[in-house]
C-alpha cells in the first residue's frame, strides 16, 4: 500500500521501546480523526534481546494486516548516554520498520519534541499532557494503563497533523521501501 493524498487513511503509530513497545492507530478522514485502537506490546517476560525482535515483528506484522495501514509513523530514537540501550532500542525500531516494509507501507520518523509539539502546542510537554490532550482531540474517556500506548498515539495524531510532505520537514524522514531505506543508510546495512 502506498499513502496517498486521498480523504480517507489509517495511520499506524509507533513508540519504539525494548520493555514495552506502545502503538496507536488512526483513522482519517479529512480533517476528522477517529481513535481505531491503541496498546501496548509487552516484551519485559522475554529473557533475550533476540526473542524481544522477534516478538515486535510478529506483532507489529499482526497489526498491519489486520488494520491494513496506509503508513506508520515512528518516533525516532533521541539521544541517549547508555550506547548499549541505544543500539536495543534502535534495533526495536528497525524490526518495527522492516514489518511494514515487507507490506510496501511507506515510514515516518519524528522527533519526540516534535510529536509533543504537534499534539499539545509545546514540545516540553510531560507524558501525561500528551495523554489527556489525545483524550480530547480524539474523544475517549479510557486511560491506557501504560502511557506507552498514547505516545505510540501521539506518533500517528502527529503524522495526521504534517499536512506538507513530511520528507521535507527537518526533523522527520521517509522510505517507501527497502531499496530507499538501504539508500539512505548504507553505514548501517552490512
Amino acid at each position: 500500500m502506498k499513502e496517498q493524498a486521498s480523504k480517507e487513511r489509517v495511520i499506524l503509530g509507533i513508540d519504539p521501546g525494548t520493555q514495552i513497545m506502545g502503538y496507536g492507530l488512526i483513522l482519517e478522514r479529512g480533517s476528522k480523526l477517529t481513535l481505531l485502537n491503541l496498546g501496548v506490546i509487552k516484551l519485559q517476560h522475554l529473557s533475550t534481546h533476540a526473542l524481544k525482535l522477534k516478538h515486535i515483528f510478529s506483532r507489529v506484522s499482526a497489526l498491519v494486516q489486520e488494520y491494513k495501514p496506509d503508513c506508520m509513523a515512528l518516533e525516532a530514537p533521541f539521544y541517549g548516554k547508555n550506547i548499549q540501550v541505544m543500539l536495543k532500542l534502535g534495533r526495536a525500531q528497525g524490526v518495527a520498520m522492516a514489518a511494514a516494509l515487507q507490506y510496501d507501507i511507506p515510514i515516518f520518523e519524528y522527533s519526540p519534541r516534535k510529536i509533543k509539539q504537534s499534539v499539545t502546542g509545546n514540545g516540553s510537554s510531560s507524558k501525561e499532557k500528551v495523554a489527556a490532550m489525545l483524550q480530547q482531540i480524539l474523544k475517549f474517556k479510557e486511560t491506557p494503563t501504560f502511557l506507552d500506548a498514547t505516545d505510540g498515539l501521539a506518533v500517528a495524531v502527529c503524522h495526521s497533523f504534517q499536512k506538507t510532505s513530511s520528507s521535507t520537514l527537518g526533523d522527520s524522514k521517509s522510505y517507501s521501501g527497502w531499496e530507499a531505506f538501504v539508500k539512505d543508510n548504507s553505514s548501517r546495512v552490512k
